[in-house]
């Protein structure tokens, strides 16, 4: 197909940034405090000491950044003075400032920990290493029980999220393997009793995997994460029916895999288009000439897309955008593939005809973004979702219980929010903790985009 004659109109050139500017801006660090640094010898007012003709009147201030170093905890230890009567022996202790707080570990220490272990994916035996290193040291298990009263106090707002959730636009779902060590002794107990049995594979289910759903919900993008036997498809079902009956369908986006089906008459399902791509991607030096064909006419599509988010179309306007410029070279490309299949141009049971069978087996889910305003192209936004639940796989290796798996989801679910939203979540998991009862009373005036105004009082 020829790609060209809709190709889509170039992106502006992107100016170089003014020398002199590295790659974050001083407004990149909200979260440093300012220092106000007053001239020395000079005030608004004065006489200009260069000319001697003119007053001094202020100017926006210069910003410089320094940076400083911290262990993850740190720890402050108040001495206090006691006084022991020589007659009575009665003891007089000194008490606490009144900024010092009368738990051992704070809102944010507690913040950290759960951000270090689900954000960072550091395990907690190697962060108890690392306190030692640094001279504040902390047990694993004792980090443990202080992420876990984060989980608690983050509750309410998970629970809160995967009601929102449910009524979003557009779904995007995939899934990642997980590792639970008391699901893998279950295993163990199955396969044991199937030998028993003289069975090759245990009938019980072995699986363990974490999914990632993240949903767009008017202008909000909500992340969720669920770890334990349940496939994607059986998680998002359970989702969705939380989901008000009035309400359209959901367009939910996916690969293929039959896992990830779920009631599929209560939603919208489209298919991922660059998995469609990869597959001729990976072919390009075995079948060079077949695979630039399909290769070229999807980046054509993709150039479309990228077009019309940078100029943020509306959900009508993008369908028509693709209907004009994309539709032609889908229609094209499906002729083209058909005529691989129908003439025999290719053997099926190659490499290239699984990829050409891939696109025609799927080519109207592959292609709901031809026919339904707001259908994604793609599942990069899930992709995406998952590295932070394989970044804990990778590094962390493994949760130890289910409710461990639970209490990590609820707080990857959050953190992954908070990114989204564009909000501190270690200010936002501070606040929460602060706020606790707030939060369990009206846990939606909590969520990221709307706790600014519900941790000022009236």
């Amino acid at each position: 197909p020829d790609a060209s004659a809709t190709a889509a109109p170039p992106s502006p050139a992107k100016k170089p940034p003014p020398p002199g500017h590295g790659r974050h801006g001083a407004d990149v660090y909200r979260a440093a405090p300012p220092v106000e640094c007053r001239h020395d010898t000079l005030a608004v007012g004065e006489r200009c000491p260069a000319c001697g003709r003119g007053t001094l009147y202020r100017l926006p201030p210069g910003i410089e950044m320094r940076l400083d170093g911290n262990a993850l905890l740190s720890a402050v230890r108040y001495e206090l003075e006691k006084l022991r009567c020589s007659a009575c022996g009665q003891v007089f202790t000194a008490s606490m400032p009144v900024g010092a707080g009368a738990e051992k570990y704070t809102a944010r220490a507690r913040a950290v920990l759960a951000l270090g272990r689900y954000y960072l994916g550091l395990p907690w035996y190697r962060l108890e290493g690392f306190q030692a290193l640094v001279g504040v040291p902390v047990a694993d298990a004792t980090q443990w029980d202080q992420a876990e009263l984060v989980g608690d106090c983050s509750h309410a707002i998970f629970q809160c999220l995967e009601t929102l959730a449910a009524q979003g636009e557009v779904i995007f779902q995939d899934d990642t393997p997980q590792r639970i060590l008391t699901l893998m002794e279950e295993n163990d107990q199955a396969r044991a009793r199937a030998q028993a049995q003289g069975k090759a594979k245990p009938e019980e289910r072995t699986g363990m995997q974490t999914t990632a759903l993240l949903v767009q919900v008017g202008p909000h993008r909500i992340c969720l994460y669920y770890t334990g036997r349940r496939h994607a498809g059986e998680n998002l079902a359970a989702l969705l029916s939380k989901r008000e009956p009035a309400r359209d369908k959901p367009v939910v986006m996916s690969d293929a895999l039959s896992s990830n089906n779920a009631a599929e008459d209560t939603l919208i399902r489209c298919h991922c288009l660059a998995h469609g791509r990869r597959k001729f991607s990976e072919l390009e030096e075995v079948f060079p000439a077949e695979s630039a064909v399909v290769v070229n006419a999807l980046k054509a599509v993709f150039d479309h897309e990228e077009y019309a988010q940078t100029e943020r179309m509306t959900a009508q306007d993008r369908l028509a955008y693709h209907q004009d410029k994309s539709g032609p070279i889908m229609t094209e490309l499906q002729r083209w593939l058909e005529q691989q299949t129908v003439e025999r141009l290719v053997e099926p049971n190659s490499s290239l005809g699984k990829a050409i069978a891939y696109l025609v087996d799927h080519w109207d889910t592959l292609t709901r973004f031809l026919h339904h305003p707001g259908a994604p192209l793609d599942n990069n936004l899930a992709e995406r979702a998952l590295k932070l639940a394989i970044r804990q796989r990778k590094n962390s290796l493994f949760y130890a219980t289910e409710h461990s798996a639970y209490i990590a989801s609820i707080l990857t679910s959050v953190i992954a929010t908070c990114i989204q939203a564009g909000v501190n979540a270690l200010d936002y998991l501070v606040a929460v903790q602060e706020h606790r009862q707030e939060v369990f009373a009206t846990p939606s005036a909590w969520l990221p985009w709307n706790y600014p105004r519900a941790a000022v009082p009236p």
